[in-house]
C-alpha cells in the first residue's frame, strides 16, 4: 500500500491522514518506556538495588565480571545496544524482503511491553532480573521505532518531511509527559495510599508496559502493512539464510552511497551523546546533584513539556534555513547545556530546572530534523534495513555514550567527569556533519531535492 507516490504534499488523502495518525501515536505509545523507565526510574532504582547487592568494595558481580554498582545501570544500557543492532538490521532485512513491517513493529512493541511490565517485580537483590528485563525492553523498543521510521518516506512528500517528522516527536513528548505526571502524582501520593516508595517505582515503571501495549493497538490498525514506496522486488525467501544475505548486500550496497554513510556516521556520533545525557540524567542527578526523586520527575516532566514545543519550533526554524543548518545550532546548544551541567551546583532544584528546560528545548527538533532528513538519503526500497542502520543510536538506543559515561565513572569516581567527557560526541558529530553536501546526497540516493535542504 503506498500512500505518497507522485502526489504534491497538499493533497492529504483521509487514507494518509489515518496512516499518519497511527504514526503518530506509535510515538505516543512507545515514548512512555523512553520517559518513565529509562530517562526517570528504572536508572536509580536499578543502581539502589545492586548497591543492595554489592560486596565490601562496591562491586557487583554480573558474569563474574567486577563492575561498580554505580556503572551497573549505563553498562546495561550499553550491552543491550549491542544486541539490539544485531536484531534491528536482521529485521529491517526481513521487514524490507517481505514486506510485513507492521507486523514485525507490532510484534517486537508487544514483547517489550511484557517485559516492561515484568520490572514490576524487581527488588531486594535481584538486579540482574532487572538487567536482563531492561536488554529485552531496550531491544524491543530499539527494533519497534526502527520499524515505525521506516514508513516516514511513504507517510510524507519531500518538502513535507520535516514537518510530519518534528510532529511525530511531539505526539512522544506529549505522550510520555501525560504517563509522567501520572507517575508523579501516584509517586508524591504513595504514602497516602499506604504504598511503600519502592512499590510505588515498580508500579510506574509497569505503567509505562502498559501504557506501550495499549497504545499500540493504534498503529497496528492505521498503518499500512509495507512501509516503503518501492514494491519488492525480489522473490520472499522465509530462511534465515536470505534475510542474512540480503543483509549482507545492504551493508556493500551502502558503499554506492558514500554521503548517505557520512551522515549516518555523524548522526551515530551526535546522537549517541544526546542520547546518553538523556538516559543517564536521572542518575546524574540524584548522585551527583543530590536532587530527590520528585525533583527528578519534575525536571523530566518538563523536558517532555519544553521539548514538544521545541520540537515544532525547529521544524519552522528548518522550513526557512534548512534541516542541516538547524541540527548544527541544536549541536551548539548542546555543547553549551552539557557545560552547564557539569559546573552547576548540587543541592540547587531551580538550576535543575533551567538546565531541563535547556534540554527540552533542543532535544525534541535535533532528533526530529535527523530523522526526516536522512529519510531523504534512503534509496527506495530500503527503508527499513537503513533506519535500522539510523537506530544503532536513536532514542534509548545510544551505546558508545553510556560505556563512555560508564568507564569514566569507574575510573574516577566522579559524575561530572563522566557527564562532560560527552564532549567529544558532539563535537565529532558536528565536524562530520558540516562535510555533508545534503543536496549532493539526497540526488545520489535518487530521491527528488526538497525546496529547502
Amino acid at each position: 500500500m503506498d500512500l505518497i507516490t507522485t502526489a504534491p504534499a497538499s493533497t492529504e488523502t483521509t487514507d494518509l491522514k489515518r496512516a499518519q495518525l497511527g504514526w503518530y501515536l506509535n510515538d505516543w505509545a512507545n515514548a512512555a518506556f523512553s520517559a518513565t523507565v529509562l530517562t526517570v526510574f528504572l536508572g536509580p532504582y536499578l543502581t539502589d538495588i545492586a548497591k543492595n547487592s554489592a560486596d565490601s568494595h562496591g562491586d557487583v558481580h554480573p558474569l563474574g565480571l567486577a563492575v561498580r554498582a554505580g556503572s551497573f545501570f549505563p553498562y546495561t544500557v550499553s550491552f543491550s545496544v549491542l544486541i539490539s543492532v544485531a536484531v534491528m538490521l536482521l529485521a529491517g532485512a526481513a521487514a524490507d524482503r517481505a514486506g510485513r513491517h507492521k507486523t514485525l513493529l507490532v510484534a517486537f512493541a508487544y514483547v517489550g511491553a511484557a517485559a516492561t511490565l515484568g520490572m514490576f517485580f524487581l527488588g531486594g537483590h535481584r538486579y540482574l532480573l532487572g538487567g536482563g528485563l531492561l536488554v529485552v525492553a531496550n531491544v524491543c523498543y530499539a527494533v519497534s521505532a526502527a520499524l515505525a521510521n521506516s514508513f516516514l518516506p511513504g507517510l510524507a512528500a519531500p518538502d513535507d518531511r520535516d514537518r510530519i517528522s518534528s510532529k511525530g516527536w511531539a505526539f512522544g513528548y506529549a505522550g510520555g509527559g501525560l504517563l509522567l505526571v501520572l507517575n508523579l502524582a501516584l509517586f508524591l501520593g504513595h504514602s497516602a495510599l499506604g504504598l511503600s516508595s519502592g512499590t510505588a517505582v515498580r508500579l510506574c515503571l509497569a505503567s509505562a508496559g502498559l501504557w506501550w501495549a495499549t497504545f499500540t493497538v493504534f498503529p497496528m490498525l492505521r498503518l499500512p502493512q509495507r512501509a516503503g514506496l518501492a514494491p519488492v522486488a525480489k522473490p520472499v525467501d522465509e530462511h534465515a539464510g536470505g534475510t542474512l544475505r540480503e543483509l549482507a548486500g545492504t551493508l556493500r550496497g551502502m558503499k554506492k552511497y558514500p554521503l548517505t554513510l557520512l551522515f549516518l556516521i555523524a548522526f551515530l556520533c551526535y546522537n549517541d551523546g544526546i542520547q546518553t545525557v538523556i538516559s543517564q540524567a536521572s542518575l546524574y542527578g540524584s548522585e551527583e546533584l543530590g536532587m530527590s526523586q520528585t525533583t527528578l520527575i519534575a525536571g523530566v516532566l518538563l523536558v517532555q513539556i519544553v521539548a514538544i514545543g521545541g520540537a515544532l519550533l525547529l521544524g519552522r526554524i528548518a522550513g526557512r534555513f534548512g534541516a542541516k543548518r538547524t541540527i548544527m545550532g541544536s549541536l551548539v546548544a548542546w555543547v553549551v547545556t552539557l557545560a552547564f551541567g557539569y559546573v552547576m551546583p548540587a543541592h540547587q532544584p531551580i538550576w535543575f530546572y533551567t538546565l531541563a528546560a535547556a534540554i527540552g528545548l533542543v532535544l525534541g527538533g535535533s532528533q526530529a530534523l535527523s530523522r526526516s532528513l536522512f529519510s531523504h538519503l534512503i534509496p527506495a526500497g530500503h527503508e527499513a534495513e537503513y533506519f535500522s542502520l539510523y537506530k544503532i543510536s536513536d532514542r534509548g538506543t545510544s551505546w558508545m555514550g553510556p560505556l563512555v559515561f560508564g568507564l569514566a565513572y569507574q575510573v574516577t569516581g566522579s559524575y561530572r567527569i563522566a557527564i562532560i567527557s560527552l564532549l567529544v560526541f558532539f563535537a565529532i558529530g558536528f565536524l562530520l556533519l558540516m562535510r555533508v553536501p545534503v543536496r549532493r546526497a539526497i540526488e545520489a540516493a535518487g530521491n527528488r531535492v526538497p525546496n529547502i535542504s
